[in-house]
């Protein structure tokens, strides 16, 4: 099951009408933040837990 560009378009005009343009920037502002603090958060940790592996092999 493919979506061809008529099909999406469609759906992103139904969207407008439903939504608004305006609520249509803010959700897809506010789902890039979203994501951006989520990708910050998984490269945080994988630092942590690289700078711990290493540490556990310094007291083999």
């Amino acid at each position: 099951m493919k979506l061809g560009t008529t099909e999406l378009l469609l759906i992103l005009a139904l969207a407008v009408l439903i939504f608004g343009g305006t609520r249509l920037a803010g959700l897809g502002k506010a789902m890039g933040k979203s994501i951006r603090e989520f990708k910050q958060e998984v490269h945080s940790d994988r630092e942590e837990q690289d700078s711990d592996g290493s540490a556990d092999e310094r007291k083999n």
